[in-house]
């Protein structure tokens, strides 16, 4: 048997670090530097304080408080951060959706989060306004002159409800801050409660992994609506008394530029972020980034991909720092185990040792496997959920005496160090991004030409994987017009790139598909 306790050189007394979320802003002087909005503008602590204050009490007065929801529909910006800190100092729960949804995904997420308001932009959004219910909060933000995050309501959408100030109890660190959907082997998205502690300890985790200081500077390139994002680039640099410098998205052309005027010292992205700034300046005769990479950066983190150990060595010769490879999960408030950036080697093709976390590899009955055996990867700490919400099934079948079962299969060796071999899921996982082959599967099935569908992912040498489909028809119909009718009904990084149309699909005894059959035939 093989256990791997949380690495020692986490605090252990992080468990009794929280408060809440949002007093991670009082780590900072009010006078350095939080943040830097797209455009450049430095926000301060105090300035931050200030706008999170103050969209929180208009929350609270339009009767949003202390166990309800609120989805946040928001690019990369100023504005997500601060709506996101804001809706956890209300007592709120915060549910940011990805905003290249489709109005139907919309629909489907509001609904299922039970969202008393959501917070939008002024401004557009015609996608996520459609399936706004007229009995819904809507909150529109905006920057104004002095740019500053401004909210207003929209009183089309209000009706005749009154709101009256809200004057629940204050929350608790076990009381929800964020739920997130994560997709699995069903088409329904299952809902990942996260509590104030589960955050507050994963970013301390990080910052501890790395040895975060207040004079650390980071770059969120990673969707603010994801763990990743909100737990790693932000929360934890916020924990730091540090500044994150968030831009509105990732863009390779501009990405060298930023990190040279703001002098960031570390940035953590997936591995296709990655693989392109590699190929973009292993295609220039000119190592401009390999010099700015050399002259600011202490470390770059990799996560919630699988990453080459080839691409690693070609990134650190390149760059001139050390690549540090993670392993995280929504389900864990983000980061589960790291490869150290001092104090204990580093393992290629490793995702290193537990952060603040105990590991372990478990059999299918559960019993844990000695160092060396591989089998499903179990996690249990402060930062981990305590379950699915309203998903009694999925509970039973992740939990196991108190280890939460990840899906994925790895192996440990005799130091602890943890490598992934596979997924016992089905998930595709395309940048980070986690997509559930059988929502792809229902989509196609209702096009009036399909008979039968199923979806898998295709390997992909820049995102890891691409969903890919395979269908059979009941009536001609043409792989390009099937790919349009998925793009009008799900988020476009759903689509399957390539769909093949077969005489049948491989079935067991029971009748169930064989997606992996169907998947290596293809591959």
């Amino acid at each position: 048997m093989k256990l791997q306790d949380a690495d020692l050189s986490i605090s252990p007394d992080t468990v009794n670090e929280p408060g809440m979320v949002f007093d991670i802003l009082e780590q900072g002087e009010p006078f350095r530097t939080a943040l830097i909005a797209p455009g450049g503008q430095a926000i301060t602590y105090g300035s931050l304080r200030g706008q999170v204050n103050s969209l929180a009490r208009k929350l609270n007065s339009l009767g949003v408080g202390r166990g309800d929801r609120v989805a946040i529909v928001l690019t990369n910006g100023l504005e997500p951060i601060v709506s996101f800190l804001a809706v956890t100092a209300s007592g709120a729960t915060a549910a940011p959706l990805n905003p290249a949804y489709r109005t139907e995904e919309f629909r489907f997420c509001l609904e299922d989060t039970n969202a008393k308001a959501v917070i939008v932009f002024t401004e557009g959004g015609e996608e996520i306004r459609a399936a706004i219910p007229d009995s819904m909060i809507t909150i529109g933000v905006s920057l104004n002159d002095e740019g500053r995050v401004c909210a207003t309501i929209d009183d089309e959408k209000r009706g005749d409800r009154k709101c009256e100030m809200h004057l629940g109890d204050s929350p608790t660190p076990d009381d929800v801050a964020l739920v997130l959907h994560t997709s699995g082997t069903t088409s329904r998205p299952k809902r990942v409660p996260l509590s104030h502690r589960n955050l507050v300890v994963s970013a301390r985790n990080v910052v501890e992994t790395y040895q975060l200081t207040s004079e650390d500077v980071s770059l969120c390139v990673m969707p603010l609506f994801h763990i990743h994002g909100i737990v790693a680039s932000t929360l934890a640099t916020l924990l730091s008394s540090g500044t994150v410098v968030v831009t509105s998205g990732f863009n390779a052309l501009d990405f060298w530029p930023v990190v040279e005027a703001h002098q960031v010292t570390w940035y953590s992205a997936v591995p296709a972020i990655h693989q392109v700034l590699l190929n973009r300046e292993k295609n220039k005769s000119n190592r401009e980034a390999a010099g700015i990479a050399r002259r600011n950066l202490r470390f770059i983190r990799s996560c919630s991909a699988p990453f080459p150990p080839e691409t690693i060595v070609e990134m650190e010769e390149m760059f001139g720092v050390p690549i540090l490879e993670a392993y995280g999960m929504t389900e864990a408030a983000h980061q589960v185990a790291s490869n150290p950036l001092s104090g204990g080697k580093r393992v290629l093709g490793s995702v290193g040792r537990g952060t603040g976390v105990s590991i372990a590899i478990m059999d299918q009955n559960g019993n844990l496997e000695a160092p060396g055996v591989a089998g499903e990867v179990v996690i249990k700490g402060p930062n981990v959920t305590e379950g699915y919400e309203d998903n009694a099934e999925a509970n039973s079948k992740c939990m196991t005496n108190g280890w939460f079962r990840t899906g994925d299969e790895g192996v440990m060796d005799s130091e602890g160090y943890l490598t992934l071999v596979g997924r016992l899921k089905e998930i595709i996982i395309r940048s980070g991004e986690k997509i559930s082959p059988r929502e792809i599967d229902e989509t196609l099935l209702t096009h009036p030409s399909v008979a039968e569908a199923v979806a898998f992912g295709a390997p992909h040498p820049t995102y890891g994987e691409v969903p890919s489909a395979a269908v059979v028809l009941r009536a001609p119909a043409k792989p390009a017009d099937l790919i349009a009718y998925c793009r009008a009904h799900l988020a476009s990084f759903k689509c399957p790139k390539v769909i093949h149309i077969v005489d049948e699909i491989p079935q067991t005894a029971t009748g169930k598909v064989q997606r992996r059959v169907v998947s290596a035939a293809f591959a």
